[in-house]
């Protein structure tokens, strides 16, 4: 039997409409529950009649006193709302809110994270958001990695939230990043199109596999400097962790990317502590009237000063 910490005491009479019924059966019944949930339960020994283990198939019979211990219902993340410092709004108004995310930020909460989320800051500024969507992540249309700087952008209204979840869907929105890379691809603009999956040893990675989900990714080079070079990309695909699975499969892993192979000797010679990415602009049009907005974002210091160390050499 599970420890009293991990569940709830339910203890009752079994009511008369439930004589003869087997225990998954009525359990199912009586608790709102599933007959596979019951029967998970009497297989670790949860459920007692008059005292005794039940079966899932034995009988109830009206008047025994039936104690259930049901597992505490799981808590969802909370994006609790606070302040996110160098979190700052880039465009407003009664349908959405763009932000510039600083690195080191979630979109929202999630299992296992602690640290600040974008809808906790905007929560705290007095933002109210959609509703549409899960409740850990109500209003957001797409998201940036934690380490990710950069342009993101979250629905006010409901009508804002089904169009622009739409318009990323269908691609109907321009994403240009910029990121810095190890080394120098070759050629120096190009189309990566390669398929992403999840890792298979590591479900928090992803990889180049040939099961994967179809992934393209258009790159050219802003500036080649000795040991790096400054790329522009444009997503035509948006899987999670596109752009730093395929430039590492390419063998030029985002500076800083020590997560997908990037050389840790460069990132601390460049001051990085995540990978120089960054979401440089958004271009849509807008879910109220249709005129076409484009939003921009300049670099965090950390990626000038990267760019500084570089030019210096």
């Amino acid at each position: 039997m599970m420890t009293p910490q991990s569940f709830s005491a339910r203890s009752m009479p079994v009511p008369d409409g439930l004589e003869g019924m087997r225990v998954d059966a009525g359990l199912a019944r009586l608790l709102g529950l599933s007959r596979t949930a019951v029967a998970t339960l009497t297989d670790n020994g949860s459920v007692l009649v008059d005292g005794a283990v039940a079966g899932k198939s034995d009988r109830l019979h009206a008047g025994a006193w039936l104690e259930v211990e049901l597992p505490e219902p799981k808590r969802e993340p909370e994006n609790r709302p606070e302040p996110v410092e160098g979190m700052t709004i880039l465009f407003a108004d009664s349908d959405i809110v763009a932000v510039d995310k600083p690195a080191g930020v979630a979109a929202h909460a999630s299992v296992g994270w602690t640290g600040p989320t974008v809808l906790g800051g905007l929560a705290a500024a007095g933002y109210r958001i959609s509703t549409s969507g899960p409740p850990e992540r109500q209003g957001i249309v797409h998201r940036l990695d934690v380490g990710t700087s950069g342009v993101m952008l979250v629905a006010v209204s409901e009508r804002a939230y089904s169009i622009m979840k739409r318009a990323f869907k269908y691609r109907n929105v321009k994403k240009q990043y910029h990121t810095l890379v190890q080394g120098h691809p070759d050629p120096s603009s190009g189309t990566i199109e390669a398929p992403i999956a999840r890792h298979g040893s590591n479900d928090w990675k992803f990889a180049v596999r040939a099961d994967g989900k179809h992934s393209v990714t258009h790159y050219d080079t802003i500036e080649a400097f000795q040991a790096a070079s400054l790329l522009s990309v444009d997503l035509e695909t948006g899987r999670t962790h596109q752009i730093r699975v395929h430039f590492s499969a390419l063998k030029h892993p985002c500076c800083g990317d020590l997560t997908y192979g990037a050389d840790p000797r460069l990132a601390e010679r460049l001051g990085l502590e995540r990978q120089w990415l960054h979401a440089c602009s958004l271009g849509f049009a807008h879910p109220a009237d249709g005129r076409w907005v484009e939003i921009t974002s300049e670099y965090p210091a950390d990626l000038r000063h990267a760019l500084d160390v570089l030019n210096a050499h």
